[in-house]
Parts: structure tokens; sequence; C-alpha cells
């Protein structure tokens, strides 16, 4: 077996980071790398993403309903038209990560949203797809040329927080590449 590969409880061979926890088992399964392709759900991707960067993705995924809760729901309108009383209600939220830089880009992106279609900005970037999956983690990149790419339109267009390594990782999520390993049952 890869050492990108773990059993999980019911047997299935997995991504190995995704086994340590129901909350990953059923986010690796259903979710991840699965294309996403509406604007409100790239947002509440790359918002997620950019919450996560200095932690670890579980404290995100138990958190996400609170982040919905705190976003609108992530819609874009809503949360462009947050203000400071928004930035001091988040930052008084203990059900989310307070961190006032992220919270202020997050609010910044929703307004750098309103003026480009998202989706086709971001699927711009989606590279050519590989002839087979990646065997092992040696194969695995933190960042592509073509996160550094999106990394660089995006912050063109007014985007925060979402460096190479942060797009990358939204790439991974939103199924513009498919980093799930040789071996491991979930078919995209």
């Amino acid at each position: 077996m890869s050492d990108a590969l773990a059993e999980g409880p019911d047997g299935l061979l997995r991504c190995a980071w995704s086994v340590s926890a129901a909350e990953y088992i059923a986010y690796h399964d259903e979710e991840w790398g699965r294309p996403v392709k509406t604007d409100q759900g790239l947002y509440e991707r790359m918002t997620l993403e950019a919450f996560q960067s200095g932690l670890a993705w579980i404290t995100i995924l138990r958190k996400r309903e609170n982040f919905r809760a705190a976003f609108a729901g992530f819609e874009i309108s809503r949360v462009a038209e947050f203000g400071e009383d928004d930035v001091a209600r988040l930052m008084a939220d203990a059900g989310i990560v307070r961190n006032r830089l992220k919270i202020e880009a997050a609010i910044a992106n929703a307004r750098a949203a309103l003026d480009v279609n998202l989706t086709d900005l971001i699927w711009s970037f989606a590279p050519e797809p590989r002839p087979s999956r990646r065997r092992g983690l040696a194969e695995l990149a933190a960042s592509t040329p073509e996160s550094k790419a999106l990394a660089k339109a995006l912050k063109k267009e007014g985007f925060r927080f979402v460096g190479p390594t942060t797009a990358y990782a939204m790439m991974q999520a939103c199924g513009l590449v498919d980093d799930h390993f040789e071996g491991c049952h979930v078919v995209l």
C-alpha cells in the first residue's frame, strides 16, 4: 500500500489524511475534489481555505456551520455589505476562527467577487487532467504553476489571503485537480 493511503474504519482505502476523524472521512468521500462551479460555492471554499491557513483543516470542518451562519451563508452580495459592526460581531463569535485580518479579507473578497465572474476566473486556471493519479506523498506539491498564476490573478482583482498554497488547496477542494491518490476508493 502507498504511503499516501490508509484503510478507513469501513475497510475502504482512502487518502491517508482523511481517516483520522469522521468529519474528514465524510468530507473526503462526499466533497473534496468534486467540481464546484458556482460563485457562492467557490467563495465559500476560498474563504474557508483562507481561514484554515496555519490551522488544521479539521478545525474549519468542525466550525463550518458556524462560519456559514456568521457569513450569511456565504452569499457574496450580503457579505460584501458587511461593515465595522459586522467585523466586531465576527471577532466576538467563538464559533468561528477570530482573526481580524482573515475576517477583513473575507469581506474584501466578497466585494472583489462582485466585480468578476468568479467561476470563470477560477476555472480558467484548471490544468489539463493528469493521465493518472499520484502514487505517493512525494509526488504532491504545496503549489503548482497554475495555483501561482491563479493567486496572482485573484490578487490583481483585489482578493486577499489567496497565495499559491491557499489557491492550490482551493483547486484541490473544488475539483480543478484530482489529488486523490492512486488506490483511493473515491471515483470522480
